[in-house]
């Protein structure tokens, strides 16, 4: 990881710092769910604002197993971008990635630089597609990740349940890695990505 951390800016010019979750960030990144809104937060596997769950995930850090990269500004964590592998069996050729970032920071191209690291580390460990799951309700992301070239692969009818109790259909979007670059490339070309030791 000596690769990090990396600056990199926003659309808007901001400077954000880029880097691997790491041992110390359990409060900050509590913080950092804990003010989502709850819309944002509706549709999250789990409860993140509870710290047992973020002690839980600092903890059981393990770079082979899940990369979380996390974008800080001003010492406040402000996007979390995980990808989980399949080291072993039938589906250690794909990996899915996660995105949640900062509603004041949304619309920026930070989602997007953050899952760009990411897809560069999945081209490095071999692996082939990138998948993402989302809830049906969750139109805007489903968008997003058409942009990037994602397509519908699969919908689930009532499958998951959200943290409010109401079922939704899990939908599962996926794309090649190297297609996946490409689009991404094209999307940063504008993009000053610098890297500080």
């Amino acid at each position: 990881m000596e690769y990090y951390p990396r600056t990199v800016k926003t659309k808007d010019g901001t400077s954000v710092v880029i880097r691997p979750l790491a041992q110390d960030d359990g409060p900050a990144l509590l913080v950092f769910f804990r003010a989502l809104p709850a819309d944002d937060r509706l549709f999250l596997r789990e409860d993140v604002t509870k710290k047992e769950v973020i002690d839980r995930w600092i903890t059981q850090l393990d770079y082979e197993e899940v990369l979380p990269i996390v974008a800080v500004k001003d010492s406040a964590i402000i996007g979390d971008a995980t990808l989980h592998f399949h080291l072993y069996g039938w589906h250690r050729h794909m990996a899915e990635i996660r995105c949640v970032v900062a509603r004041e920071y949304q619309k920026k191209g930070l989602g997007t630089i953050l899952m760009h690291e990411l897809v560069s580390h999945a081209s490095q460990k071999g692996v082939d597609r990138i998948r993402a799951e989302m809830m049906d309700t969750q139109i805007s992301a489903q968008k997003a990740f058409r942009r990037l070239g994602f397509k519908k692969e699969a919908e689930l009818k009532n499958f998951v349940i959200d943290i409010d109790g109401k079922s939704h259909n899990l939908v599962i979007m996926v794309n090649d890695v190297s297609e996946l670059w490409k689009k991404m490339e094209d999307l940063l070309i504008d993009y000053d990505l610098s890297t500080e030791h």
